[in-house]
């Protein structure tokens, strides 16, 4: 008879002390969280609350960009590696190709008149086809699509289903290069994100210089070692390609790539001991040492280009072999372009070019707005919640505010806890899971005048109230519950942010609203023995 056992109370007092301990640090001022961050290392960050819940863009300031994958420049890279593997194949088939290859928008077309020939070959570019994959193992069609006429003419396109997934594929690994990079810049929680299948959306909220984040997200840092091209070197073999050193004079550059960045597994931005300029020491990993130990070996006294982006950022002459596998990179550079050198040859390159489609500075001036008009509707709105809980059902009432004012503690909790960012939207969010919360205890309470009034006594209408308005309450809580998860799903951005301040408001509103006000109920009429109901 609305009895609540020993231990559940322990666990809701404990609750109620830790959720406390966990949101507290939100009030404090952030030099304070600056001083503790001594003890909060090792097996002390478990006990001292240190963490406080994170602003987002549209409350602190900061940058959003909208980037787009470019098509075109993957499309092409995958053409150019198709023509190469069918080049190869040609070769080992021993197959003439009347006219050399052509390249289409989305493939190669040639010209094998001998019929023996085309057989050989054509059974061998079938073989560089592969399935498209897609989730739990199916197959969405093969990968590359061979059409013959009768002249010979054979035309070897890229499918749709395999430009799609290597699109994809693209996207992802953009999102992950863009990741390390924005973190490598020491900002808070960005929010970097896919929106649709060629775009993608990054937010840094505290980040007070858009210009350097353009620099360091806008560039493929594609990092190539390229020996300079003599000159009687066939013209077919090289590239002009612009030198920084030069201002952007073009010069030479052979096509053959000594060492590929790819290679590379670290790189430092520091200061040459002999002049004092910024340079960015790098380092190697075992392939790319060998390779760069032996092209240096067999190129003494050349030049060796450094390109990154197909820019020459610096020519260096072999003086000796490098075997050590580290080298140092070095052209006129300030301390920030060292810096943003060596994050973006860290981070390692993106596998195509991005286009900056959208760019969105919020200045803190108009987050500091933001947080003072949500602090504003925030206070108002529990305000009046408070008084009308309080002038419409008493001391009920009374308990129904102590349940409200511990489910926004514990939604601070849980966001201090788990490091979800708050926007402008999650704030609406959580003034309206405050309506919603006492919105349960309204049914419940109505539920016990009602119980009353059919003559039951004061135990059994607070234990039928408890009891019959549970499974309404449960219903009107999935519900909500349902379309926050959707929005979460399918929404982004500010749409994501508010559906999950409902989610975590949804899941605390049953241990406030339901638990923490029997408990409280319990106690006071166990205490107080009472002939009648304040309600």
């Amino acid at each position: 008879m609305l009895r609540v056992s020993r231990l559940k109370t322990f666990a809701i007092l404990l609750l109620s002390i830790g959720a406390f301990l966990c949101a507290a640090p939100n009030l404090f001022p952030t030099s304070w969280i600056k001083a503790l961050e001594p003890y909060t290392q090792g097996p002390l960050g478990f006990i001292v609350p240190h963490k406080t819940v994170v602003m987002g863009l549209d409350l602190q300031g900061g940058s959003h960009l909208l980037l787009e994958l470019d098509a075109s420049d993957l499309l092409k890279s995958q053409v150019t590696t198709l023509r190469d593997d069918i080049r190869q194949a040609a070769r080992e088939t021993r197959t003439t190709l009347e006219g050399g290859l052509r390249m289409q928008p989305r493939g190669i077309s040639f010209l094998v008149p001998n019929p023996e020939e085309r057989s050989r070959l054509r059974g061998k570019i079938q073989e560089l086809s592969k399935p498209v994959g897609g989730i739990f193992g199916q197959s969405f069609g093969q990968s590359l699509e061979i059409q013959e006429d009768k002249e010979g003419l054979i035309t070897v396109s890229l499918s749709q289903q395999a430009i799609n997934s290597s699109l994809m594929r693209a996207r992802n690994q953009a999102i992950e290069v863009l990741r390390r990079r924005v973190d490598a810049l020491g900002t808070t929680e960005p929010n970097i994100q896919s929106q649709g299948e060629r775009r993608i959306v990054v937010e840094v909220p505290g980040l007070d210089d858009p210009e350097r984040l353009r620099d360091i997200l806008g560039k493929t840092a594609k990092l190539e070692f390229r020996f300079l091209a003599s000159p009687s070197e066939s013209p077919g073999n090289s590239d002009f390609l612009p030198s920084r050193d030069l201002n952007g004079e073009k010069i030479p550059v052979e096509r053959h790539i000594a060492v590929e960045g790819a290679d590379l597994v670290d790189a430092q931005a520091s200061f040459d001991q002999r002049t004092g300029e910024p340079i960015v020491n790098f380092r190697f990993n075992m392939r790319g040492a060998g390779r760069f130990a032996q092209e240096t070996t067999g190129n003494v006294g050349r030049m060796l280009a450094i390109v990154l982006d197909n820019e020459v950022i610096s020519a260096p002459r072999i003086l000796q072999p490098i075997t050590g596998g580290q080298g140092q990179i070095s052209g006129n550079f300030t301390v920030e372009q060292a810096n943003n050198l060596a994050i973006l040859l860290r981070s390692g390159a993106l596998p195509v070019a991005l286009t900056i489609v959208e760019e969105r500075t919020v200045g803190p001036s108009l987050g500091q707005d933001s947080i003072a008009a949500g602090k504003l509707a925030t206070y108002v709105g529990t305000a009046l919640v408070i008084a009308f809980m309080f002038i419409t059902y008493g001391l009920f009432g009374l308990f129904a505010n102590i349940a409200v004012i511990m489910h926004v503690v514990l939604i601070l909790a849980v966001m201090s806890l788990l490091g979800i960012t708050l926007t402008f939207p999650g704030i609406a969010g959580i003034v309206l899971t405050i309506g919603t919360a006492v919105d349960s205890n309204i049914l419940i309470y109505e539920r016990i005048r009602e119980e009353v009034r059919l003559g039951r006594s004061i135990p059994m209408a607070l234990e039928a109230g408890f009891t019959r308005a549970f499974t309404t309450i449960l219903d009107s809580n999935c519900t909500l519950l349902i379309a926050a998860l959707a929005l979460f799903l399918v929404g982004s951005g500010p749409i994501r942010g508010f559906a999950l301040t409902m989610i975590i408001g949804v899941l605390t509103t049953i241990v406030t609203a339901v638990t923490m006000t029997r408990m409280l109920i319990a106690a006071w009429y166990y205490r107080q023995r009472p002939k009648t109901l304040p309600i």
